[in-house]
């Protein structure tokens, strides 16, 4: 199932923990667990391209088993490259490969893993979200096993085509079946936190405020 454009546009005025509450109703645990956000004041949406990936030791792989290349080109303008690493403290990501992502169009990187070059990311203003940030090569210690498969990421499951939504609270992964029903949930709920903000600046306690609006 592909989401729409418009739906997509939906979720770019929409916080994670907004979508989170929606997901909730939905039923699918979907915000990733341990990711931080490497550039301040980023955000990304957009559809997942999932990458798959082993770590081994220093030499275990070669230089073409790392397939940072493979990885940008199977990325569209707008599209999040989503990296299943297994937490692993080892850089797949970094400097002159965002740059690469971003001259491309690529919407952000989320990778359950390392990377490294926060510098260079920092200054390319390039959405990243991951478990490390380190110093370490993954080159001839990581290897590319699959692209555009179901992965797991802070422990969802993310398939291709997937929404994913980043911003400084967390990383969220829609299912796509969901996208259009979590869109207008979350933009509901946006306008009741709206609302409710309103009337506590006119003198309505948090607790009325709450209860008005649904939230205790």
């Amino acid at each position: 199932m592909s989401v729409s454009d418009e739906v997509l546009q939906a979720f770019a005025v929409l916080a994670t923990p907004t979508i989170a509450n929606a997901l909730d109703d939905v039923g699918f645990e979907g915000v990733m667990l341990g990711l931080q956000q490497m550039v301040p004041g980023t955000r990304c949406v957009g559809r997942a391209v999932t990458i798959r990936e082993i770590t081994g030791r220093r030499g275990d792989f070669t230089s073409e088993n790392f397939k940072v290349g493979d990885m940008i080109d199977a990325a569209g303008p707008g599209d999040v490259l989503v990296i299943d690493n297994s937490g692993q403290c080892v850089s797949t990501f970094g400097g002159l490969a965002t740059l690469a992502a971003k001259i491309k169009g690529i919407g952000g990187l989320v990778a359950d893993g390392g990377v490294r070059d926060q510098e260079e990311m920092i200054e390319h203003k390039f959405p990243v979200f991951a478990r490390h940030m380190t110093p370490l090569t993954g080159r001839t210690r990581l290897a590319v096993t699959g692209i555009n498969e179901p992965i797991s990421c802070g422990t969802v499951r993310v398939r291709p085509g997937d929404v994913i939504v980043a911003d400084g609270s967390g990383v969220v992964c829609i299912p796509a079946e969901h996208a259009a029903q979590v869109a207008e949930l979350a933009g509901r709920y946006t306008k009741d936190d709206e609302q409710a903000a309103a009337e506590l600046a006119k003198g309505l306690s948090f607790r009325e405020a709450m209860a008005k609006f649904r939230r205790i």
